[in-house]
């Protein structure tokens, strides 16, 4: 009776209209970014250098050269400052997370009620398949890649492709000019792109190894989230700028281990819309063991909010329950939970 009771409670405090309201930013905040984020990582071709400046398609000359590969910084700042928006601009409507490892952790750190973290991230899943969806639908099938969908094993295998050359594509966008032997033992020029049949070198990152670069970035983005959302830290009117660089931060980190999650929604929109789920277990693991991590390191020995750990496992239980204490937009009565 006690636990009907409880239950009952808590759905009449979730089912408000500010509660609705705080999902509603929730799905809008994860849409935009995951759009402006996905969209960042399209492989738009490169205009021709006339010059003599940059090769062009030795068989169409005066075609735009297809781009080998995303820009990875152009890739980290947009991801980053996609996420300092949605927190600048819908933080006054309720805790913004954008991120199923963000809520997580404020879970577990009893910042929020298990009904309402199991919401936020409905809303958040639903709204990263609704950019994935849209951005696939208004870009042309030649520029989409893998509109840019986590994966370990991005790269395939040739024996003869030169590490340099490799290097060449992900870091200046050009394409690379092989010579690949023909049935008469004669040279060719073959250009080394996207959407040719010659694969690239493989980096060979392991999913374990991957899923501990995932928990790392994770990790340092769960402190940032913890230290300013903390009102005695003196950060919260910083907290979109604090954030957004630590997703930057992580990206130009993990971009070249696993292209960089730290977000197990904004994994799942691609992987549902391009229907490949190879590996996807890697980007749930990696970030919300990060968050985990990162939750007991801050609120139990760097800012301790417990006395000991039985406190932190009652607060828990009280949390798991619908503890009508709590807010349900995501804080507790003494932090504002932002994040990504």
């Amino acid at each position: 009776m006690q636990v009907a009771v409880t239950r009952s409670h808590a759905l009449r405090e979730i089912w408000t209209l500010s509660f609705l309201r705080s999902l509603l930013s929730e799905y809008v905040g994860t849409t935009v970014f995951v759009f402006a984020s996905l969209a960042s990582t399209l492989l738009w071709p490169l205009p021709p250098d006339l010059s003599g400046g940059a090769p062009m398609d030795p068989h169409h000359p005066l075609l735009p050269v297809p781009a080998g590969s995303p820009d990875p910084v152009h890739v980290s700042l947009t991801f980053g400052i996609s996420v300092a928006l949605m927190l600048a601009c819908l933080g006054t409507a309720g805790a913004v997370h954008l991120n199923p490892a963000v809520t997580l952790s404020l879970l577990a750190g009893v910042r929020m009620s298990l009904a309402s973290a199991l919401l936020y991230m409905i809303a958040q899943v639903l709204g990263a398949i609704t950019a994935s969806g849209f951005i696939r639908s208004v870009t042309p099938p030649e520029v989409r890649g893998d509109l840019g969908l986590n994966v370990i094993s991005v790269w395939g295998s040739l024996e003869n492709v030169s590490t340099v050359c490799t290097h060449t594509l992900f870091l200046t966008r050009q394409p690379c000019y092989l010579p690949v032997p023909d049935a008469a033992t004669t040279t060719t020029t073959t250009m080394l792109h996207p959407w040719s049949d010659i694969t690239q070198v493989t980096p060979g990152v392991s999913e374990f190894q991957a899923v501990c670069v995932e928990m790392m970035v994770t990790f340092q983005l769960i402190l940032c989230v913890f230290a300013t959302s903390d009102q005695k830290a003196g950060l919260s009117k910083m907290a979109p700028v604090i954030v957004g660089s630590s997703v930057t931060l992580g990206h130009l980190v993990a971009i070249g281990f696993t292209g960089c999650s730290m977000n197990p929604a904004r994994s799942l929109g691609p992987a549902i819309i391009a229907a490949n789920f190879e590996s996807h277990w890697v980007f749930w693991v990696g970030p919300f063991t990060g968050a985990l991590l990162a939750t007991v390191t801050y609120d139990l020995l760097l800012v301790p909010r417990w006395n000991s750990i039985g406190d932190w496992l009652a607060g828990v239980r009280s949390a798991l329950v619908g503890d009508g204490g709590l807010k349900l937009n995501g804080t507790s009565d003494e932090e504002d939970g932002r994040a990504t």
